[in-house]
């Protein structure tokens, strides 16, 4: 009786192993967003101050007010100046089968808006008094499997006009706020399936000192 047990136990390994190979090779790319073929990859998210718009960074210091130059009566003054921060984002098409065949038009994702959204890592994320208002923009960009660019606004010029962004001029209010901005790029693949994708950027609001 010993013996045939041990026959029936070592016949039943090979397809217990058989059955434990199979199941991660059943589940690839399940928890990968979307239900299509392909996803995006963001490979970099920056920000620039308004101020100097050309000056692209992994962190951005966002001022609420800038002091520029400006001739006023003959006069050089320097004149209370609201910039919009822009963003810019470098995306990536990949397929959640990596060992299957090349993306073909069908998988590439256009994408149409985006929504940038504040949050504080002290939990205090009420807009309009903690962090400035979420907000929605537009965009038309396609994206393949070589990175492609784009560009968005970070920080809308209402933003700097509206609590609690606006208090913090002259050195008022909180002094500064630290935040992560979060934005997510919506749009579809060319078949129709919905893609999404996020990434953060550290956002630190403050009447920063105003360049030369």
């Amino acid at each position: 009786m010993r013996s045939l047990a041990l026959r029936r136990l070592s016949s039943s390994v090979p397809a217990l192993a058989l059955g434990a190979l199979l199941l991660p090779l059943s589940g690839c790319g399940a928890n990968l967003p979307g239900n299509g073929s392909s996803y995006v990859i963001i490979q970099s998210l920056q920000g620039a101050s308004g101020a100097k718009p050309d000056a692209f960074g992994t962190t951005l210091a966002s001022d609420v007010q800038t002091l520029v130059d400006a001739t006023v009566n003959g006069q050089q003054v320097k004149s209370p100046t609201i910039y919009e921060d822009p963003g810019r984002a470098v995306l990536l098409l990949a397929m959640k089968d990596p060992v299957g065949a090349a993306p073909t038009t069908t998988n590439l994702v256009t994408f149409n808006r985006y929504r940038v959204t504040y949050i504080r890592t002290d939990g205090r994320n009420t807009p309009g008094v903690d962090v400035p208002y979420p907000f929605d923009g537009a965009i038309t960009a396609t994206i393949t499997d070589e990175p492609t660019t784009v560009g968005l606004t970070l920080v809308r010029l209402q933003s700097k006009l509206e609590n609690p962004l606006r208090p913090l001029v002259g050195g008022g209010g909180a002094l500064a706020i630290s935040t992560l901005a979060e934005v997510t790029f919506y749009g579809a693949d060319q078949a129709g399936h919905e893609v999404s994708a996020t990434g953060r950027i550290s956002v630190t609001f403050a009447d920063w000192g105003d360049p030369d």
